[in-house]
C-alpha cells in the first residue's frame, strides 16, 4: 500500500499469478482497510491490481480438490453451531462495507470470480475499456460469493444480474458500464490518474467525518425495511453533527466565502448513529 496526498493505493500485487486471491491476500486486504480507516491522514482508497490483469479469482494451484481442501478448514461457527470456514471474500468485503473512508475500485484488467465480487463493496469501479469480468461461479460448481448475492442485484437490473450468475459468463467492460456496474471507462495508461482525479473531486472539500459518516448511511440504508430507520438515523446525525466544530466551521467558511478547514477527525470525533437502530448481525 501506498499513500500520497491523502489517497491510499491497495494494490493486489501477484502479477505473475493474475493477482489470483488467497488466503494471504484475503487478510493481508483486511489489514490494508484497518490500516487506512485508523490513518486520518487517509482520505480515500483506490484498490487496484499490479500488472496486467485486476484479480483473476480464486488461486486454483490445488486444482480439482481446492474448494475440497478449504471446505475441511474453519474460521468460524454459523447460526446453528457448526463450524465453517467462511468465505474469504465475504470476510474482506464486509470489512470494505465498514470502512470510513470512500473505495474506488481501478480495474485494470480481468476481473473473475472473487476478482469482480470484491469490487461490489466499492463506493465506485472505474474498468479499463478492454477489461473483462465474469461471474463465474455456477460454471465451476460453485455459487457467488463475496456477499455479492445481496450487493450485485443493487447495483445492476434484477435480470442483468441474474444472467451474468446464471450463465457465468464473460463480458466486456462496455456492458458493464451500460449495465451500471461500472462508474467510467477510461484507457489502462489513465486508469489510475482517473481514479485519483475522482478521490480527490470526492474529499477535497468536504469533512472527513461526514464523509465517512454518510458513506456508513447510505451503505447501512440499503437493506433496511423503512425510510423511518433512515430518518431516526439522519436525526441523530443531524444533532450530533451540529455540536461539532466541523459544522461551525463549515458555516462560517460559506459565510465568509473561504475554505473551511475542518478540524474534526475520524479517529476521535465519529458519533454513534447506529447502534440502537442498526444492531451488527452475527455471525
Amino acid at each position: 500500500m501506498s499513500i500520497e496526498d491523502g489517497i491510499a493505493v491497495i494494490t493486489l500485487d501477484r502479477p505473475d499469478k493474475l493477482n489470483a486471491f488467497t488466503t494471504t491476500m484475503e487478510n493481508e486486504l483486511i489489514e490494508a482497510f484497518d490500516s487506512t480507516d485508523a490513518n486520518d491522514a487517509v482520505r480515500a482508497v483506490i484498490l487496484t491490481g499490479a500488472g496486467r490483469a485486476f484479480c483473476a479469482g480464486a488461486d486454483l494451484s490445488s486444482g480439482a480438490e481446492t474448494f475440497t481442501e478449504w471446505s475441511a478448514e474453519s474460521n468460524g461457527t454459523d447460526a446453528d453451531g457448526d463450524d465453517l470456514r467462511r468465505d474469504g471474500g465475504g470476510r474482506v468485503v464486509l470489512r470494505m462495507f465498514d470502512s470510513l473512508k470512500p473505495i474506488i475500485a481501478a480495474i485494470n484488467g480481468p476481473a473473475v470470480g472473487v476478482g469482480i465480487t470484491m469490487t461490489l463493496a466499492a463506493d465506485f469501479r472505474l474498468a479499463a475499456d478492454d477489461a473483462r469480468m465474469g461471474f463465474v461461479f455456477n460454471r465451476r460448481g460453485l455459487v457467488p460469493e463475496s456477499c455479492s448475492s445481496w450487493l450485485l442485484p443493487k447495483l445492476v437490473p434484477l435480470q442483468r444480474a441474474l444472467d451474468w450468475i446464471y450463465s457465468g459468463r464473460i463480458f466486456t467492460a462496455t456492458e458493464a458500464f451500460s449495465a451500471g456496474l461500472v462508474y467510467r471507462l477510461h484507457s489502462r495508461e489513465d486508469l489510475l490518474g482517473e481514479a485519483t482525479a475522482l478521490a480527490h473531486s470526492l474529499t477535497r472539500d468536504s469533512a472527513p467525518v461526514s464523509v465517512a459518516l454518510s458513506r456508513q448511511m447510505i451503505w447501512r440504508m440499503l437493506g433496511v425495511e423503512h425510510p423511518m430507520v433512515a430518518h431516526r438515523v439522519e436525526s441523530i446525525g443531524i444533532n450530533a453533527r451540529g455540536a461539532q466544530a466541523d459544522v461551525r466551521e463549515g458555516v462560517e467558511a460559506f459565510l465568509e466565502k473561504r475554505e473551511a478547514v475542518f478540524p474534526d477527525r475520524c479517529s476521535d470525533a465519529m458519533p454513534d448513529l447506529f447502534s440502537s437502530h442498526l444492531p451488527r448481525p452475527r455471525w
